[in-house]
């Protein structure tokens, strides 16, 4: 009996220290009520009671302090064990939030949550955008990016030792509220040996917006990434037409240099030029000879059936086609393109995205006043040759324009879009011209005739982007409304709807044989969709970042994307899993595309950089190199700086001469 009352006592003294009145309250009035003690041992229900109340007027505390005392003890950890700790703050920073939300401690939540955020500002400060937002409990479930996070795990790869400190950390401090948030929301992956390397951060956090497990699943799925059968490069091979350059004879390269002056004259729109860019073609070719170019990457691969009905290519676009290929050059590491690129002058921050056609004669550009400007780049070459570009350019917000000889301006004006426009695609042939603008609808325009032909309605918001297929005549799209849609030239309504991404989708690619098509998202995710049934049939996670740029390699094994962050990663699509992350540049990747033969990939970016990358060097890395973080394996073969000019598009040539284009920036 005297225990008892000890107990009683001591358990009286605890509730008034903790300042708990209402619990020290109600066990005053039932030790009033009955002269025998309280037994709290078998007294479950108001031992239950005591040990929740006693937890949530505590939480606040309880999270505050704890994350505060586990910031500081990872940011004074040893530096070679640090950058791994620091891995750990992000998500418990986030689940801490939310679980401070879901127990309706909503002022606190947001006083935690200014308090802390700065110190993830940099890497995620889109998450935190959205986490913002959310103001009560019902937001965790109706807002789907807080509910997927809540439902989910992240997945942490760590060394044995840095683990082993962090759990000593949490025993000594007894940090329940830490410890709980981790045992629940985070799952490590303890790898023996040392820490890895800082520049594999993007590889070993990974946020999952989806369940991993259904990532896992979807992945299983079988793709078919072969070439479409009987396509004109497998015809050029079987007729021998596709040689490499030692192998032609001295004719044939006199034949193929007096095309490519014709050629380059049209495609690069500046007559002096043109002598330049074929002399330092002629000396890529010897250093071609030399160096005896891989076999065609696209030879190799498997064939496969179309699953659309592909259109009919006319006789004498399919010669021209073939004259091209036969005298494409052979691009290496030790053979890399002759570059022309297009600058867009005196824009007044109105051009939105740019885009060039396949054999660069045609350059287009959107602008936030919703017009579409195409200029012919040969057009350009005869009015005033190599300063005719600016000047035109000079005058691209004023409707009517007069050129500097005083001649008609020397650009199409396409009008149809009440908003910003957002991205414009040409056709294969160059023909027409798609746009996708902020009045949510997408519009055809024919370049020959100079007119809107359909406009296209489907999306209800926003469409960031518009790819043409391969073969033409079929379209994708991209959405603020999370969704990705499949269209026909002759059809005003979407034949496939792509619904899965927890965010905007951003930016979308056809693959080479026009099965599938590859999206990225705000979410951090890439997603790869069969065209036929409209599934998702892999998921690519490891981004850190929205994904703003995709590109499909030629023989369709191969996808890399590109993020916010700059990173770069390289996919194998059969197997869903990240080759190798490309790391260098220092912002935004807005555009990526590979070389017609698939053995460099180009990629620019808001940091005013082109950036060549060796694909044959990237995709071939022995197992135990990839594993070991060796710097090796990121290799880039050459950096373009501009003056001054975030890269907007790069595209190549079917004779692989790269085009770019970007817009003067005086702020850069």
């Amino acid at each position: 009996m005297e225990n008892m009352q000890a107990v009683n006592s001591f358990v009286a003294a605890y509730l008034k220290k903790k300042g708990f009145k209402e619990a020290e309250q109600l066990l005053e009035d039932l030790q009033n009520k009955e002269s025998a003690p309280i037994d709290f041992h078998n007294d479950p229900e108001l031992a239950k009671f005591i040990h929740h109340f006693s937890q949530s007027e505590d939480d606040v505390a309880r999270y505050q302090y704890g994350y505060s005392k586990l910031r500081s003890w990872t940011y004074g950890s040893l530096d070679l064990y640090k950058h791994e700790l620091l891995r750990v703050l992000y998500p418990v920073f986030i689940h801490s939030f939310m679980d401070l939300v879901a127990k309706g401690h909503l002022q606190e939540a947001r006083t935690f949550f200014n308090a802390f955020r700065e110190d993830h500002e940099l890497m995620h400060s889109r998450d935190l955008q959205k986490l913002e937002g959310v103001l009560s409990q019902s937001h965790l479930e109706e807002m789907e990016f807080a509910r997927s996070l809540r439902q989910s795990k992240v997945n942490i790869k760590i060394c044995q030792y840095s683990y082993d400190l962090l759990l000593q950390y949490l025993h000594k401090t007894q940090s329940t509220a830490m410890l709980g948030v981790i045992n629940e929301h985070i799952n490590f992956q303890v790898s023996s040996g040392q820490p890895t390397s800082i520049s594999d951060d993007a590889e070993v956090v990974t946020l999952i917006g989806s369940c991993q497990d259904a990532a896992n699943q979807i992945n299983q799925k079988e793709i078919h990434w072969g070439l479409l059968e009987d396509s004109l490069e497998e015809r050029l091979e079987k007729a021998g037409g596709l040689l490499s350059d030692s192998e032609k004879t001295e004719g044939e390269n006199k034949e193929g240099d007096v095309d490519e002056t014709k050629k380059r004259s049209v495609e690069g729109g500046k007559q002096g030029a043109s002598t330049k860019k074929l002399k330092k073609d002629k000396a890529i070719n010897a250093t071609a000879k030399s160096a005896r170019p891989e076999a065609n990457t696209t030879s190799t691969a498997p064939r496969v059936k179309p699953e659309l009905t592909l259109p009919i290519m006319p006789t004498e676009v399919e010669q021209s086609i073939l004259e091209d290929l036969r005298n494409r050059v052979h691009l290496s590491s030790v053979a890399l393109p002759s570059v022309s690129f297009y600058t867009f002058l005196n824009t007044h921050n109105g051009l939105n995205c740019s885009s060039i056609s396949h054999d660069g004669s045609l350059v287009a550009g959107g602008f936030s006043d919703s017009s579409l400007k195409v200029w012919d780049m040969a057009k350009l070459g005869q009015q005033a040759g190599s300063s005719t570009l600016q000047g035109e350019i000079d005058s691209a917000s004023s409707e009517h324009v007069v050129g500097p000889n005083g001649g008609k301006r020397s650009y199409t004006l396409f009008k149809g879009h009440s908003g910003p426009v957002y991205s414009a695609t040409f056709s294969p042939l160059g023909d027409f011209i798609l746009s996708s603008a902020a009045d949510t609808t997408i519009r055809l325009w024919s370049t020959k005739l100079n007119a809107n032909l359909v406009c296209y309605k489907g999306h209800n918001y926003p469409v960031w982007d518009v790819q043409f297929s391969p073969v033409g005549h079929y379209f994708a799209s991209a959405s603020h409304d999370r969704t990705a849609r499949i269209w026909s030239m002759d059809r005003i309504q979407p034949l496939r709807i792509m619904a899965g991404h927890l965010s905007d989708v951003d930016c979308v690619q056809w693959h080479a044989n026009c099965n599938y098509v590859a999206t990225g998202s705000s979410d951090k995710t890439v997603r790869l969709w069969d065209v036929q049934s409209g599934e998702c049939v892999r998921i690519f996670i490891g981004h850190r970042s929205m994904i703003l740029s995709l590109a499909m390699s030629p023989d369709g094994r191969y996808m890399a994307s590109g993020d916010e962050d700059g990173t770069i990663m390289m996919w194998d699509l059969s197997s869903g899993r990240c080759i190798t992350p490309l790391m260098g540049h220092t912002s935004c990747v807005w555009t990526l595309t590979f070389s017609c033969e698939g053995s460099l990939l180009a990629s620019g970016s808001a940091d005013c950089t082109v950036k060549l990358w060796d694909v044959t060097t990237s995709t071939k890395v022995p197992r135990n190199e990839e594993k070991s973080g060796n710097p090796n394996r990121l290799r880039s073969l050459k950096t373009l700086p501009t003056k001054s000019t975030p890269v907007y598009s790069l595209q190549f040539s079917r004779r692989n001469l790269l085009f770019g284009a970007g817009v003067l920036s005086k702020n850069m």
